[in-house]
């Protein structure tokens, strides 16, 4: 076992349900409207060709298929069969009210799906969706991730995010009036970011009424317009010393009751550029609980636990 300084999602799935659950990816085939047309064609400058759902089954599969699919990649791990349906690939909103009906309902009702989670951009939550969202809570509680990644406006411009922080906060507004939970997803190293940049953004996040947090570092992949910056050297990425210091930075100001679900990613290694150290995703973990208890600075509760490749 070993010790760690943050409310982590197995902590908090833990204390409510009294175990572990693995998530599985869906793929719904959905599109996005930052690569349509409808806002851009390029998406945001660092998404895979598979819209960050490239863990996901295939779209040509039902609902149904894919979790059984997902079911048998993690049946070696676990002692139960309860998990966290989670709509990974591109946006997961935008679509007719009619078809996300049909794919929520058909995971929700899953007797082994105990959570729903929904991977969404904040323009793309319409009344209706909204209210979608609402009456699937009851059954089933419904998580909704948000993809914020800063809040420097300079930088979502670079990154190509195509939407206003005044966008996010009205999303984040709504789904708490919905009673809807809401993650949100946060980028460390993105390029002209400082350190203070990335704890201006946390501590904004910390102020809000959101659940729960991703810290997810920068990965550079290959075929994004990231990855052309990138090899024509117009920034660096993070070492791993930079980045167990902002993430240890950036959690010891969040609220303590703040689920931390991710400290950090890993890319796919087929795609993955940079930095290639952060494709051994549990030395990682090892070296930032390792930091952590060198630190020995965080004064909130601790929690025991176990690493494994889910944080």
């Amino acid at each position: 076992m070993n010790t760690t300084y943050f409310y982590s999602l197995n902590d908090y799935l833990r204390e409510t349900y009294g175990k572990k659950m693995y998530k599985i990816s869906l793929n719904a085939g959905m599109s996005c409207p930052n690569r349509d047309g409808k806002l851009s064609t390029e998406g945001c400058i660092f998404c895979s060709e598979g819209g960050s759902g490239d863990f996901a089954e295939s779209s040509l599969l039902s609902i149904t298929e894919q979790i059984e699919l997902g079911k048998q990649k993690v049946k070696h791990k676990i002692k139960n069969n309860d998990f966290i349906a989670y709509f990974q690939a591109y946006t997961n909103t935008y679509a007719p009210v009619e078809y996300l009906e049909k794919i929520f309902t058909e995971a929700i009702h899953h007797p082994d799906i105990q959570i729903l989670s929904i991977a969404t951009r904040p323009d793309c939550l319409s009344k209706e969706i909204l209210c979608l969202l609402a009456e699937l809570n009851k059954k089933k509680p419904v998580w909704v991730e948000l993809g914020l990644q800063t809040i420097h406006e300079s930088t979502a411009h670079y990154i190509n995010r195509g939407y206003e922080l005044s966008c996010f906060e009205k999303a984040v507004s709504d789904l708490t009036q919905a009673g809807i939970s809401v993650i949100v997803h946060m980028i460390l190293g993105l390029p002209g970011e400082t350190k203070d940049n990335m704890i201006a953004t946390a501590k904004y996040l910390s102020t809000l009424p959101i659940q729960g947090i991703k810290l997810q570092l920068l990965h550079v992949l290959k075929n994004t317009k990231l990855s052309v910056d990138y090899l024509q050297n117009k920034f660096e990425v993070l070492d791993l010393k930079q980045y167990m210091d902002i993430v240890i930075s950036i959690i010891e100001i969040l609220p303590p009751a703040m689920v931390i679900h991710r400290i950090t990613g890993d890319g796919p290694k087929n795609i993955l550029i940079a930095p290639l150290w952060s494709g051994n995703k549990r030395m990682v973990l090892n070296s930032i609980y390792r930091e952590f208890r060198l630190r020995n600075t965080w004064q909130g509760k601790y929690y025991e636990m176990s690493i494994d490749t889910d944080s």
